[in-house]
């Protein structure tokens, strides 16, 4: 856990003052990533670091594009020296890529790829559900909410309704991945 200890200090110094909104729904994150480490392995790890440190790219010192999947992955892997994959899943994390394009950035977005499928997923899932607080919620609720405080002029509402149908199956297929390692245990 040496891996998302340095990944929580850094978050927690980077949002906890300035962002607490921010940091609290972080760290629900986090709290959702641990619950996926029996289906994701030698991944639990990179997950629950990619999962506290998601939304760095809010903070004010990684500001830099205004796409805060890229600002974050950027200060990770420049400015911390961050584990390649770990800036990846943080940089592709949920509706990421639809983003960068809306944006015109998804050649630096590329500059993070490839994603890898699995922790892609599984970060969607822990960041769709959890509240911008910090609590539990439906991934349905939770994109409802984003679309609803962003309108349809801003380019995060229109990621999120074009990418909707994508995010909504990572959740599926990371229930089921859960599920089925719950089953295998069982056996």
């Amino acid at each position: 856990m040496q891996l998302a200890k340095w990944a929580h200090d850094l978050a927690e110094s980077l949002l906890a003052e300035s962002l607490p909104t921010r940091w609290a729904h972080s760290q629900r994150v986090y709290s959702q990533a641990l619950t996926l480490a029996p289906a994701l392995g030698e991944d639990a790890e990179l997950l629950a670091a990619a999962a506290i440190a998601h939304d760095v790219g809010y903070a004010r010192a990684a500001v830099d594009t205004g796409q805060h999947m890229i600002d974050g992955a950027r200060y990770l892997r420049d400015v911390v020296g961050a584990d390649p994959r770990l800036c990846s899943v943080v940089a592709f994390h949920t509706s990421s890529p639809w983003e960068a394009s809306e944006l015109g950035l998804s050649e630096m977005l590329g500059e993070f790829g490839p994603a890898e499928p699995a922790l892609v997923d599984a970060i969607t899932y822990c960041d769709l559900t959890s509240s911008p607080v910090g609590a539990l919620v439906d991934p349905g609720k939770r994109l409802v909410e984003v679309l609803d405080r962003y309108g349809p002029d801003h380019v995060v509402f229109r990621a999120v309704s074009a990418a909707r149908p994508e995010l909504l199956a990572r959740v599926a297929r990371v229930r089921q991945r859960s599920f089925k390692a719950e089953q295998s245990k069982l056996s």
